[in-house]
Order: structure tokens, then sequence, then C-alpha cells
């Protein structure tokens, strides 16, 4: 079975009433892109929080339909109901029928962290055995070990956790970072997020590798302070969660933040440094890790 795709580019403002238009004709499914991703004009619609989100000046509009729909006739259709006068050039391509899990499956291949600690999904044989050896599948929450932000907490706890540590992983998503903190070592790792399926997929992940992890949501979690404080968020929330997470450091504990881009970085350690003696910061694909030592 086949299907056919018809990419028009479109105004950002007129996108929405495309969008239904298309689906009204006929459409399986719409999907909508920047249309200037990948070159300079390109422009982030979805920032951190207090960020405004618009629309992309000129949006990238594709329409699925059946193989035998008459696809361009139908994009016809939905500009006349839409107000909008077809575009001068459309795409038009065939989509062939794949073994779409399969092909989700080759793009994730076991990542190498160090040669002590990998990450393995589920489907692919572990490279070395004797390694610590993570086993977590693309899913609903952040984590797979693929992201520079990802990797260079992985990469501090390999050199941080010695034996016996709590650990708080504060905005765990898939709970990566948790579960290899005790896969490490540590004695007692508690897990926080603010999206309910990411905690129901971190403790899914943690049985799975075995280890007797705890995660909630923000409010259910154990008032302890820890030996090791990781939160791989956003600069704006890392800033604002502060007070909490230096309350949540016992004396002389660490910390570690990620999910900082290096431009952001030095807006972050001063707002942490009234609290911990900051490190300078680690950097990896432009993102940068804070770690700091609790001093007060």
């Amino acid at each position: 079975m086949s299907w056919q795709s018809v990419t028009l580019t479109v105004a950002g403002h007129e996108v929405e009433t495309l969008t239904a238009a298309h689906m009204a004709a006929g459409a399986l499914s719409v999907d909508v892109s920047d249309a200037d991703a990948g070159t300079a004009a390109e422009t982030a619609l979805f920032g951190e929080p207090g960020a405004i989100a618009a629309p992309w000046a000129r949006s990238s509009l594709s329409a699925l339909f059946g193989a035998d729909a008459d696809a361009e006739a139908a994009v016809a259709v939905a500009c006349e109901a839409a107000g909008v006068d077809p575009p001068a050039t459309i795409e038009h391509r065939v989509v062939d029928d794949q073994d779409w899990v399969r092909l989700t499956q080759s793009q994730f291949k076991p990542i190498r962290i160090s040669s002590r600690l990998w990450i393995v999904p589920s489907w692919e044989t572990a490279p070395d055995p004797a390694a610590i050896n993570l086993v977590l599948d693309p899913g609903a929450a952040f984590g797979t070990g693929s992201h520079a932000t990802t990797r260079l907490c992985l990469q501090w706890l390999l050199d941080r956790v010695r034996g016996g540590e709590r650990v708080l992983d504060y905005g765990c998503g898939s709970g990566i970072l948790a579960i290899a903190a005790l896969r490490l070592g540590a004695g007692h790792v508690v897990g926080v997020d603010i999206d309910p399926q990411a905690v129901l997929a971190a403790r899914v992940n943690a049985m799975q590798n075995q280890v007797g992890a705890e995660f909630y949501e923000p409010g259910g979690e154990p008032a302890l302070r820890f030996d090791i404080v990781l939160a791989n968020i956003l600069a704006n929330p890392l800033i604002a969660l502060c007070p909490l997470l230096a309350a949540a450091t016992g004396p002389g504990g660490s910390i570690a933040l990620s999910g900082v881009l290096e431009s952001q970085a030095e807006d972050v350690v001063r707002t942490y440094a009234a609290w911990f003696d900051m490190a300078a910061p680690v950097v990896d694909e432009g993102w940068a890790l804070l770690v700091g030592r609790r001093t007060v």
C-alpha cells in the first residue's frame, strides 16, 4: 500500500485555516514545519517558559492522501475553502509503505557514554556485556542518552558516584540519570517530573533495568537532603528552581545542572553562586554542564 504526500509553502497566518480545510477535503493527516528550517531564517517556535510562541513566517504544510485520491484537486478545494490562492509550486510525491517499527528502531543504536557505560535499546545486543548497560527505548519522555545534555550528566555521574549516595534527579524525564546513578552504586535515588507520563515512563524504565528508583510528581517526593542533585531541564526553569534545588542539596553536596546553552551559562551560574561554589562550565555541542558544591 502507498500514499500521496502533497507539500506547499504557505504564510504562517494561513496554517490553521488551511490545515482544517485540507482535512475537510479528504487529507488523512497534515504536518506543518518551518519552511526555512536549516537556513539562516530558521525560527524556533517553541521556546522556554516565558517565551511567546508565534507562527513561522513561512510554513511548509504537507497533507497525506490515499493512493487513489486526486490530491492536487483536493489541495485546490482546500485553498478555495480557506480563501487562499493556491501556491505556484506544489511538491507531489508517492510515499511507499514500509515497516515503520523496524525503520524507527534502525535509527536508535547503542550509545557509548564511556568504556564503563552504554545506553542500549531493548532490541539491540549490548556491544560490551561486561559494561554497565542501561536498557532504554525512545518513548514519551526526554532522555535516551543521545543528546549532549544527557551525555554530560552521565559522564559526570561516572566520576562522582562512589557508592551509597542519596541522589535527586529533578526533571527526570525517562529516568535515565536516576537509573544510571543506581547502576553506578548510589544508595537511594529519587526522580521528580511535572509530566505524569514521564513519571510513568521512568517507573517502567526502572523496572526494565531492575533498579529501585522512586519517581514522583512535584510535592510527592520525600523531604530529604541529597548528596547529589541533578537537573537537566532548561535555563529559565533552573533559575526559578534554584532555591528549591539548593534546599534539597545537603551540606557539601554536589549539584549538576544541564539543559543550558553555553550562552546562558553565566546567568545560571550567577544565580546558583549564592548557595554553591560553582566550577567552570563543561561544554559539549554548545550545551553547558554546570557543577557546584553546596557551601552555605
